[in-house]
Formats: C-alpha cells, structure tokens, sequence
C-alpha cells in the first residue's frame, strides 16, 4: 500500500497497513530541520510522511482596486465592496507552475497531496482585520454574504485548476473557533458561511476528490453542519480547545475523518519526554485504527528543540506500525 492509498483508506475508514503520518513542521523550523538534515524533504523522507501540504496558486484579489477603494473613502467595510469587481481571475495557467512541481515532487514519492485555499471568514479577516470582520458581521450580513458568494465562485475556478495540477484533495481553511466557542453567532454561520461552503465542497466532490476544512478553535457547535456540508477530514479537532475525542468516536466517525492529534499547543515542544510520550501514547490508544491520520494540530512552534522534534516522530514511526 502506498502513501496515496493508505491516506485515502484512512481518510474513508477502510483497512490501512499501518496508521498514516504526517506534520506541518516547516513553516517555523526549516532552519533548523536543514542544519540537522540537509532539508525539510529530508525530514519527511526519514519519517515516510505519507501526505503533503500544498500551497500556491494565484491570490484571489486585485490589490490594487482595492488600495484605490481605500484611499478614495477613507474607510474600508464591505457595502464598499458589493458593486466592484476585485477578484482576481483564477484561471492563469501560469500561476500554478509551482503547485504543480510540488505536487510533482511528492508524487515521486506516492504521497497523498491537498491543496490549501482560503475559506470565507478567514480571506476577508485578511482584508478587513479580524476585529473590524466580527464587527461587519454584525453591521454588513447581507453585504458579507454577497462578498463569500462571489468568493466561492472564485474558490470553485481554482480548485479546478488545483485538481488538474494533481491535487487529491482541497484543504479549506477557515478558522471560526475561539478557545472556548465560535468567534461569532452559530446562526450567521448557518446563514452565510454553510450555503457558500457547500457549494464550494459539492463542487470538489463532482469532481471525484476529497475536501477537508481546517479551523482552529471550538467549533463544536457547527459540527452538524460541517457534517452536512459534507467535509471528508476536519483539522484539528482541537481537543485544547473542548473538542473531546469521546464526542468525536461517538458522534461524527462515520462522517469525517480526523487530520490532527499531535497538539502543539499543550505537547509537542512544551512537555518533558517522558509525558510527551505518554501523551502520544494516549493519543495512539484512542485513535489508531479510526479514521485518523496522525497529524500536528497546527505548525510545530520554534521553541520545539529538534532534540523533542526528533523523540516525537520517532515514537510515532514506531507506533503507527506497531
């Protein structure tokens, strides 16, 4: 069985020769990983990371519409936005030259590879600020859902050309959780984030490859309706975060497949060896042989050591085979 299969059985619940693995460990560590290995590739090669994560692609706005709305108003909310055309077009071959040669390159190696693009909440909080975007959701609901409209149209244009570059899967995300619950309203979510995103995932499924959401946080609350929008893995069921395994088993396994369990938020680089082994542990009692692909919950932070990088997937390596 190779990477591709074994994420994709696991992803779908069916038989895996061992436990698939991965982590997000370059974003704040690829100095490090390439003083001590010649590479992050190198790091992924010695652990048979089975999944890559991919990014790339065009970006979905015009800068410089957007600088002028700016400086024209003085002031920057969404009923600006409504009547002017800013998106980017997503269908510019050449802007995809580098996803395919990562895509590529894993493919060399058999590994499952997803695409990451931007959801709804989180594209505009790049644009608005995070702050000003809770407010707008509040002042502009109608005004915001016309604007996610318009960028699942534009998210559908790139996924196509995503899924042509070879990606087996479209990662959304789409950060909606605090530490303790949603950011804003469950009912706003339901009014303008699930009807946008389900198109956007139907359309991913119409093409025959699998969707999954990244989010952050609790979202307990809108896990139904993650259920329905029809998500086939959800990162990183934040258990940190009040997201309990037990509800996961119970509740939704046999509607998602979990990428995660790695925490980097309360494990990985934060406890002494000994307890981070049992966490990993206990992680592995719970999860091993579910839907699962072994996972870091978010990037690994750079106060993890390589000394505590290197006895976490070590142990991994061994227990995803045992």
């Amino acid at each position: 069985m190779n990477s591709t299969e074994r994420v994709t059985n696991a992803i779908l619940g069916k038989p895996v020769d061992r436990q698939p693995i991965y982590g997000w460990v370059s974003a704040n560590l690829t100095e490090q990983i390439s003083k001590e290995y010649g590479s992050v590739a190198a790091f992924e090669d010695k652990y048979e990371f089975d999944a890559a994560h991919i990014f790339g692609g065009p970006g979905a706005w015009r800068g410089d519409v957007l600088d002028k709305i700016r400086a024209e108003n003085g002031e920057f909310t969404p009923d600006l936005l409504v009547d002017v055309d800013f998106f980017t077009d997503p269908n510019v071959p050449e802007a995809y030259d580098g996803m395919r040669d990562a895509i590529r390159f894993h493919k060399e190696r058999e590994r499952f590879c997803y695409v990451q693009t931007p959801g709804f909440f989180e594209q505009f909080n790049g644009m608005f600020g995070i702050e000003n975007h809770l407010l707008y959701l509040a002042m502009y609901p109608d005004e915001l859902g016309e604007l996610y409209a318009r960028q699942a149209e534009w998210t559908i244009g790139f996924v196509d050309r995503c899924i042509e570059a070879g990606a087996d899967m479209i990662h959304i995300s789409d950060d909606w959780g605090a530490q303790a619950d949603l950011m804003f309203n469950p009912d706003l979510w339901w009014e303008i984030i699930y009807p946008n995103m389900k198109k956007v995932v139907d359309h991913v499924h119409s093409k025959g490859v699998f969707a999954s959401l990244h989010s952050d946080g609790c979202v307990n609350k809108v896990l139904d309706g993650i259920g329905k929008i029809g998500f086939d893995l959800i990162h990183p069921w934040q258990e940190s975060a009040g997201m309990s395994y037990d509800v996961y088993l119970e509740k939704y396994q046999d509607k998602f497949a979990i990428l995660g369990g790695i925490c980097i938020q309360t494990a990985l680089g934060l406890l002494p060896q000994d307890q981070l082994e049992a966490e990993i542990r206990r992680v592995f009692g719970l999860l091993k042989g579910k839907r699962w692909v072994c996972c870091t919950t978010h990037f690994v932070q750079d106060h993890c050591s390589m000394e505590d990088l290197n006895f976490a997937y070590d142990l991994i390596y061994k227990l995803a085979r045992e």
